[in-house]
């Protein structure tokens, strides 16, 4: 299998306790977990069933309570045990990229205008700022109710981390926007590329300059 955030987490509850799906589920709600894992029934309980598949979890037993539908509770085998420190030190050690939708909106910009991408972004920085008070608040709340030591939150603090340098560089292409200091528009692309091509060079994907008569040189 290959490793992801979700199967990692399912195969890490386990090494704690066996538990059935909608108990995984519960638990990393409860830690705050589930501000860093997408945990969702419709992909939590095919990707038990791919771990079961593939050996590293087994049923153990199925319990029903009160009217309940039954549930499974599954148990980690040793091969998933090593896989889950396999996965984690892969993850800690290698740099991926993982093709965030912010940076591949941010390779597009030009095609909007400096007005509205100025606009667009000071939009973003609102909804940066509410998620850093919402990391906050759950880092807070449960560090006050349950006294979590430092090391059972170092994902919120990576995650409360990686926000606010958003927030700030953000911030920053917002006021250089603003004062001028970064401007773009359709003539000014065109007269940058035909320059470029001009002095012998070609930019990928842009057309070479028109000549006098008209066809590209």
């Amino acid at each position: 299998m290959r490793p992801s955030p979700l199967t990692l987490m399912v195969l890490v509850l386990l090494a704690e306790a066996p538990m059935h799906p909608y108990e995984m589920q519960r638990v990393m709600q409860a830690r705050g977990k589930d501000t860093v894992v997408r945990v969702q029934r419709g992909s939590l309980y095919p990707a038990v069933e791919r771990l079961a598949a593939a050996g590293l979890i087994e049923p153990m037993e199925t319990e029903r309570a009160g009217r309940r539908p039954e549930r499974t509770v599954y148990r980690l085998t040793d091969e998933g045990r090593d896989t889950a420190e396999l996965w984690l030190t892969g993850m800690l050690r290698e740099v991926r990229n993982e093709f965030p939708e912010f940076a591949a909106a941010l390779s597009f910009l030009p095609l909007l205008s400096a007005a509205e991408a100025r606009s667009e972004l000071m939009a973003r920085l609102v909804q940066l700022g509410k998620s850093i008070a919402a990391v906050r608040s759950v880092t807070d709340g449960l560090t006050a109710q349950y006294q979590f030591p430092r090391l059972f939150l170092i994902e919120t603090e990576y995650q409360l981390a990686m926000l606010e340098a958003e927030h700030a560089w953000v911030s920053g292409v917002v006021e250089d926007i603003a004062s001028g200091r970064l401007t773009w528009d359709a003539e000014q692309i065109r007269a940058w590329a035909d320059g470029v091509a001009r002095g012998g060079a070609l930019v990928p994907g842009i057309p070479r300059p028109m000549s006098e008569n008209g066809p590209p040189r």
